[in-house]
Protein backbone atom coordinates (compact mmCIF):
# COMPACT_ATOMS: atom_id res chain seq x y z
CA UNK A 1 0.00 0.00 0.00
CA UNK A 2 1.01 3.75 -1.18
CA UNK A 3 0.76 6.53 1.14
CA UNK A 4 1.70 10.10 -0.26
CA UNK A 5 2.00 13.22 0.66
CA UNK A 6 -1.30 14.76 0.02
CA UNK A 7 -3.29 12.39 2.04
CA UNK A 8 -4.41 9.95 -0.58
CA UNK A 9 -3.54 6.25 0.04
CA UNK A 10 -3.52 3.84 -2.67
CA UNK A 11 -3.97 0.42 -2.18
CA UNK A 12 -3.27 -2.38 -5.13
CA UNK A 13 -3.84 -5.95 -6.04
CA UNK A 14 -0.88 -7.47 -7.17
CA UNK A 15 -0.85 -11.31 -6.90
CA UNK A 16 0.01 -12.62 -10.60
CA UNK A 17 -1.22 -13.90 -12.97
CA UNK A 18 -4.37 -13.64 -12.14
CA UNK A 19 -5.34 -11.82 -8.70
CA UNK A 20 -7.24 -15.05 -7.37
CA UNK A 21 -8.08 -14.56 -3.76
CA UNK A 22 -5.99 -16.98 -1.29
CA UNK A 23 -5.32 -17.12 2.31
CA UNK A 24 -2.33 -15.23 1.61
CA UNK A 25 -4.06 -12.57 0.11
CA UNK A 26 -6.63 -12.45 2.83
CA UNK A 27 -3.86 -11.72 5.19
CA UNK A 28 -2.18 -8.88 3.84
CA UNK A 29 -5.60 -7.64 2.64
CA UNK A 30 -6.07 -7.49 6.15
CA UNK A 31 -3.36 -6.25 7.78
CA UNK A 32 -3.71 -2.99 5.03
CA UNK A 33 -7.08 -2.29 6.13
CA UNK A 34 -5.51 -2.68 9.75
CA UNK A 35 -2.82 0.17 8.42
CA UNK A 36 -5.84 2.51 6.96
CA UNK A 37 -7.71 1.57 10.65
CA UNK A 38 -5.24 2.79 12.74
CA UNK A 39 -3.80 6.07 10.52
CA UNK A 40 -6.94 7.19 8.53
CA UNK A 41 -5.65 8.72 4.93
CA UNK A 42 -8.01 11.25 3.55
CA UNK A 43 -9.15 9.17 0.50
CA UNK A 44 -8.31 5.57 -0.19
CA UNK A 45 -7.74 4.31 -4.51
CA UNK A 46 -8.04 0.35 -4.35
CA UNK A 47 -6.76 -0.53 -7.88
CA UNK A 48 -5.12 -3.96 -9.38
CA UNK A 49 -2.40 -4.30 -11.83
CA UNK A 50 -2.20 -6.97 -14.41
CA UNK A 51 -4.39 -7.27 -17.42
CA UNK A 52 -7.84 -8.28 -15.18
CA UNK A 53 -8.57 -6.60 -11.84
CA UNK A 54 -9.05 -10.22 -10.42
CA UNK A 55 -9.98 -14.03 -12.13
CA UNK A 56 -12.08 -14.52 -8.64
CA UNK A 57 -11.09 -17.09 -5.66
CA UNK A 58 -8.52 -19.81 -5.78
CA UNK A 59 -11.43 -22.78 -5.32
CA UNK A 60 -8.97 -24.96 -3.68
CA UNK A 61 -9.27 -22.67 -0.80
CA UNK A 62 -13.06 -24.24 -0.85
CA UNK A 63 -11.99 -27.73 -1.23
CA UNK A 64 -9.82 -27.22 1.85
CA UNK A 65 -13.13 -26.77 3.86
CA UNK A 66 -13.97 -29.91 5.68
CA UNK A 67 -16.97 -29.63 7.22
CA UNK A 68 -19.87 -26.63 7.15
CA UNK A 69 -18.41 -25.23 10.39
CA UNK A 70 -14.81 -24.92 9.15
CA UNK A 71 -16.36 -23.15 6.17
CA UNK A 72 -18.03 -21.02 8.01
CA UNK A 73 -14.61 -19.63 9.86
CA UNK A 74 -13.65 -18.98 6.41
CA UNK A 75 -16.80 -17.22 5.29
CA UNK A 76 -16.95 -14.55 8.10
CA UNK A 77 -13.50 -13.61 7.59
CA UNK A 78 -13.69 -13.31 4.09
CA UNK A 79 -16.88 -11.20 4.66
CA UNK A 80 -14.88 -9.17 7.09
CA UNK A 81 -12.66 -7.23 4.26
CA UNK A 82 -15.53 -6.11 2.22
CA UNK A 83 -17.17 -5.18 5.43
CA UNK A 84 -14.17 -3.50 6.83
CA UNK A 85 -13.84 -1.31 3.81
CA UNK A 86 -17.12 0.08 3.94
CA UNK A 87 -16.89 1.23 7.63
CA UNK A 88 -13.24 3.46 6.87
CA UNK A 89 -14.30 6.78 7.53
CA UNK A 90 -12.86 8.52 4.21
CA UNK A 91 -13.62 8.45 0.98
CA UNK A 92 -13.08 4.80 -1.13
CA UNK A 93 -12.49 4.86 -4.46
CA UNK A 94 -12.12 1.30 -6.33
CA UNK A 95 -10.77 1.75 -9.96
CA UNK A 96 -11.90 -1.81 -12.14
CA UNK A 97 -9.47 -1.18 -15.35
CA UNK A 98 -10.69 -5.31 -16.24
CA UNK A 99 -12.12 -8.17 -16.00
CA UNK A 100 -13.37 -8.03 -12.36
CA UNK A 101 -14.73 -11.03 -10.48
CA UNK A 102 -16.58 -12.79 -7.36
CA UNK A 103 -14.37 -11.03 -4.48
CA UNK A 104 -13.09 -8.26 -6.36
CA UNK A 105 -16.77 -7.35 -7.11
CA UNK A 106 -17.68 -7.42 -3.29
CA UNK A 107 -14.71 -5.17 -2.56
CA UNK A 108 -15.61 -2.93 -5.12
CA UNK A 109 -19.70 -1.92 -4.47
CA UNK A 110 -18.09 -2.24 -0.01
CA UNK A 111 -16.46 1.04 -1.86
CA UNK A 112 -17.84 4.58 -2.05
CA UNK A 113 -17.43 5.10 -5.81
CA UNK A 114 -16.65 2.72 -8.84
CA UNK A 115 -15.03 4.32 -11.28
CA UNK A 116 -14.33 1.60 -14.54
CA UNK A 117 -12.77 1.51 -18.09
CA UNK A 118 -14.69 0.93 -21.34
CA UNK A 119 -13.00 -2.74 -21.07
CA UNK A 120 -14.59 -3.56 -17.99
CA UNK A 121 -16.33 -6.73 -16.76
CA UNK A 122 -18.44 -7.68 -13.77
CA UNK A 123 -19.63 -11.17 -12.49
CA UNK A 124 -20.93 -12.96 -9.32
CA UNK A 125 -19.98 -16.41 -11.01
CA UNK A 126 -20.26 -18.43 -7.54
CA UNK A 127 -23.13 -20.60 -9.12
CA UNK A 128 -20.67 -22.69 -11.39
CA UNK A 129 -19.13 -24.29 -8.07
CA UNK A 130 -22.73 -24.31 -6.11
CA UNK A 131 -22.32 -21.61 -4.08
CA UNK A 132 -23.49 -18.14 -3.46
CA UNK A 133 -21.95 -14.79 -2.97
CA UNK A 134 -20.74 -14.60 0.97
CA UNK A 135 -18.94 -11.37 0.92
CA UNK A 136 -21.63 -9.32 1.00
CA UNK A 137 -21.85 -8.28 -3.27
CA UNK A 138 -25.53 -9.90 -3.49
CA UNK A 139 -26.82 -7.46 -0.52
CA UNK A 140 -24.72 -4.58 -1.47
CA UNK A 141 -25.82 -4.87 -5.69
CA UNK A 142 -29.00 -4.79 -4.35
CA UNK A 143 -28.78 -1.21 -1.83
CA UNK A 144 -27.58 -0.05 -5.86
CA UNK A 145 -29.23 -1.54 -8.10
CA UNK A 146 -32.39 -3.15 -6.88
CA UNK A 147 -33.26 -6.53 -5.61
CA UNK A 148 -34.18 -7.90 -9.08
CA UNK A 149 -31.14 -6.94 -10.50
CA UNK A 150 -28.98 -8.84 -8.23
CA UNK A 151 -31.37 -11.61 -8.14
CA UNK A 152 -30.18 -11.78 -12.12
CA UNK A 153 -26.60 -11.12 -11.69
CA UNK A 154 -26.11 -13.26 -8.95
CA UNK A 155 -28.77 -16.61 -10.41
CA UNK A 156 -27.34 -16.44 -13.82
CA UNK A 157 -23.86 -15.82 -13.19
CA UNK A 158 -23.22 -13.95 -16.18
CA UNK A 159 -20.75 -11.48 -16.82
CA UNK A 160 -22.03 -7.35 -17.21
CA UNK A 161 -20.09 -4.36 -19.39
CA UNK A 162 -19.45 -1.22 -17.64
CA UNK A 163 -22.16 0.52 -19.60
CA UNK A 164 -24.84 -1.65 -18.77
CA UNK A 165 -23.83 -1.11 -14.82
CA UNK A 166 -23.70 2.00 -14.68
CA UNK A 167 -27.29 2.14 -16.02
CA UNK A 168 -27.78 -0.15 -13.65
CA UNK A 169 -26.31 2.43 -10.88
CA UNK A 170 -24.16 0.31 -10.36
CA UNK A 171 -21.15 2.18 -11.52
CA UNK A 172 -20.94 5.56 -10.90
CA UNK A 173 -18.41 6.56 -14.50
CA UNK A 174 -17.34 4.97 -17.32
CA UNK A 175 -14.03 6.33 -18.67
CA UNK A 176 -12.07 6.06 -21.24
CA UNK A 177 -8.97 3.21 -21.74
CA UNK A 178 -6.72 5.20 -22.43
CA UNK A 179 -5.15 7.31 -19.67
CA UNK A 180 -7.51 5.41 -17.38
CA UNK A 181 -5.33 5.55 -14.43
CA UNK A 182 -4.49 9.05 -14.58
CA UNK A 183 -8.16 9.72 -14.80
CA UNK A 184 -9.04 7.66 -11.47
CA UNK A 185 -5.65 9.25 -9.54
CA UNK A 186 -7.46 12.72 -10.42
CA UNK A 187 -10.72 11.76 -9.00
CA UNK A 188 -9.55 10.59 -5.93
CA UNK A 189 -7.20 13.65 -5.48
CA UNK A 190 -9.95 15.86 -5.58
CA UNK A 191 -11.89 14.03 -2.71
CA UNK A 192 -8.45 14.09 -0.86
CA UNK A 193 -8.28 17.52 -1.06
CA UNK A 194 -12.10 18.40 0.24
CA UNK A 195 -13.27 18.42 3.48
CA UNK A 196 -12.67 14.68 4.48
CA UNK A 197 -14.70 15.17 7.82
CA UNK A 198 -17.74 16.30 5.90
CA UNK A 199 -17.76 13.37 3.90
CA UNK A 200 -17.52 11.05 6.69
CA UNK A 201 -20.66 12.52 7.81
CA UNK A 202 -22.48 11.83 4.83
CA UNK A 203 -21.05 8.26 4.47
CA UNK A 204 -22.68 8.23 8.12
CA UNK A 205 -26.06 9.43 7.11
CA UNK A 206 -26.37 7.21 4.29
CA UNK A 207 -25.18 4.33 6.23
CA UNK A 208 -28.42 5.13 8.76
CA UNK A 209 -30.03 5.33 5.29
CA UNK A 210 -29.22 1.84 3.87
CA UNK A 211 -30.37 0.54 7.21
CA UNK A 212 -33.91 2.28 7.52
CA UNK A 213 -34.68 4.56 4.59
CA UNK A 214 -35.30 8.32 4.83
CA UNK A 215 -36.79 8.38 8.51
CA UNK A 216 -34.29 6.37 9.92
CA UNK A 217 -31.11 9.17 8.33
CA UNK A 218 -33.40 11.76 9.38
CA UNK A 219 -32.93 10.81 13.05
CA UNK A 220 -29.21 11.38 12.83
CA UNK A 221 -28.59 13.57 10.30
CA UNK A 222 -28.61 17.16 12.63
CA UNK A 223 -26.34 15.44 15.23
CA UNK A 224 -24.51 14.26 12.63
CA UNK A 225 -23.99 17.32 10.71
CA UNK A 226 -23.38 19.31 13.73
CA UNK A 227 -20.74 17.96 15.07
CA UNK A 228 -19.05 19.22 11.66
CA UNK A 229 -19.03 23.01 13.41
CA UNK A 230 -15.84 21.52 15.66
CA UNK A 231 -13.92 21.05 12.26
CA UNK A 232 -11.52 23.26 11.26
CA UNK A 233 -12.69 22.79 7.53
CA UNK A 234 -15.85 23.76 8.41
CA UNK A 235 -15.12 26.88 9.81
CA UNK A 236 -12.24 27.91 8.26
CA UNK A 237 -14.50 27.73 4.75
CA UNK A 238 -17.23 29.53 6.32
CA UNK A 239 -14.87 32.54 7.02
CA UNK A 240 -13.38 32.20 3.73
CA UNK A 241 -17.08 31.83 2.05
CA UNK A 242 -17.81 35.21 3.60
CA UNK A 243 -14.96 37.13 2.85
CA UNK A 244 -13.41 35.99 -0.87
CA UNK A 245 -16.61 34.01 -1.96
CA UNK A 246 -17.60 30.57 -2.83
CA UNK A 247 -15.21 28.16 -3.82
CA UNK A 248 -11.78 29.50 -2.21
CA UNK A 249 -11.39 27.31 0.71
CA UNK A 250 -8.54 25.00 1.24
CA UNK A 251 -9.01 21.89 3.30
CA UNK A 252 -7.43 19.88 5.46
CA UNK A 253 -9.03 17.24 6.87
CA UNK A 254 -9.20 18.33 10.25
Amino acid sequence: MQRESSGLAVLTIDAPPLNLYTAELQDRFAEAIGELEADSPRALLVRAEGKIVSGGVDVSLFDAQGSPAEAKVLLDQMLSIPDRIAALEFPTVFAAHGLCLTWAFEVAVACDIILASERAKFGLVERVVGLTPTMGGTQRLAARAGVGRAKEFVMTGGTYDAATLERWNVVNRVLPVEDFDAACRAFIEDLAAGPTKAHAATKKVLAHYENGGVAEANAHVTTIASALFDTEDLRGAVKSFLTDGPGKATFRGR
